[in-house]
């Protein structure tokens, strides 16, 4: 069945995301699980095909992955590390949100045999991005 996670299974005090993501991807699940462990808490909507969420949070196309999350204004798009999830809601930014495109390797949530640089740009309303923090 698709549906919510249990509040019980969510843990945290701090800020809460609304993630959209396919029930048969584990590393959404893992990009979830280091959310909760970043302090960050976490409602899971599972569909099938979890894509026409991204649209409902303001993202473009562009800069997807393989899920779509919200924390209050703020739209975010794959596997972000939970330290910039955090920083973006306390400053606040104007703008859609933050973004990790594809799924690069060694991102949270992506195992792999080495893990590969990548950025994660900040989304303005004009729907360009540039460099919020490198990895």
């Amino acid at each position: 069945m698709y549906g919510l996670v249990p509040a019980a299974a969510q843990a945290s005090a701090g800020p809460t995301a609304k993630v959209t993501k396919s029930p048969h991807r584990r590393c959404c699940a893992g990009w979830v699980e280091h959310m909760r462990v970043g302090g960050i808490g976490v409602t899971v909507h599972e569909l099938p095909i979890p894509f026409a969420a991204r649209a409902a949070t303001g993202m473009p196309d562009g800069f997807g992955a393989c899920h779509s999350a919200s924390a209050g204004p703020c739209a975010i798009e794959g596997h972000e590390p939970a330290a910039d999830v955090r920083k973006r809601l306390a400053r606040r930014p104007a703008g859609v949100g933050i973004a990790v495109p594809a799924m690069p390797p060694g991102s949270p949530g992506m195992g792999g045999p080495r893990a590969t640089a990548y950025d994660t740009p900040p989304v303005r309303n004009d729907r360009t991005g540039r460099v919020y923090a490198h990895h």
